[in-house]
C-alpha cells in the first residue's frame, strides 16, 4: 500500500496550542483520527482570524475544503497540548494548500502532518474565484 507523503514548507507564518479533550477520544483510548481533524479545523480558523480573516471573507472570498490528508506519527491522550504550525503554499489559480505540523507541545516530538487543500468561493455566485492576490504574496 502507497503511503501519504505531505512535504511541509521550510517555515511555517503562525503557530498556535489546543488541548487534546476527552471528547477527542476514541475506543482505543488515544486521540481518535476525526477529532485530529476537527483540531486542525480549529488551527485554520485561528491562523485565517491571524490575519484577520475567516472562512467566508479571505479578501472577499470565501472558502472551501476540497481535500485533507493527515499523516499520523505518535498517539496524544486526554491532556495532552499539541502545538499546531500552519502555514499555507502550493498556489494554483484558484486554491492553495494550507499545512500543519503537529507536535506535543510539552515534549516537542512529533503528532502529525497534515494539509487540507482549499479553494475560493464565491458563496452568492455559486463559482470559484482567483486567490485573492494579497493572501498569496503573504506566502510566495
Amino acid at each position: 500500500m502507497a503511503r501519504i507523503k505531505i512535504d511541509l514548507p521550510p517555515k511555517f507564518s503562525f503557530e498556535t496550542e489546543l488541548p487534546v479533550r476527552i471528547t477527542d477520544i476514541n475506543y482505543g483510548g488515544h486521540l481518535g483520527n476525526d477529532a485530529l481533524l476537527g483540531l486542525v479545523h480549529e488551527a485554520r480558523l485561528r491562523f485565517l482570524k491571524s490575519m484577520g480573516c475567516s472562512e467566508h471573507d479571505v479578501e472577499g472570498a470565501g472558502i472551501i475544503m476540497s481535500d485533507a490528508a493527515i499523516v499520523y506519527q505518535a498517539e496524544c491522550f486526554y491532556g495532552d497540548v499539541l502545538k499546531f504550525q500552519v502555514s499555507a503554499g502550493d498556489f494554483s489559480r484558484a486554491g492553495c494548500d494550507i499545512f500543519y505540523k503537529i507536535t506535543n507541545a510539552k515534549t516537542g516530538g512529533p503528532v502529525a502532518e497534515a494539509k487540507t487543500g482549499i479553494v475560493f468561493y464565491d458563496y452568492q455566485a455559486k463559482k470559484v474565484l482567483p486567490v485573492p492576490e494579497g493572501f498569496r504574496k503573504r506566502f510566495v
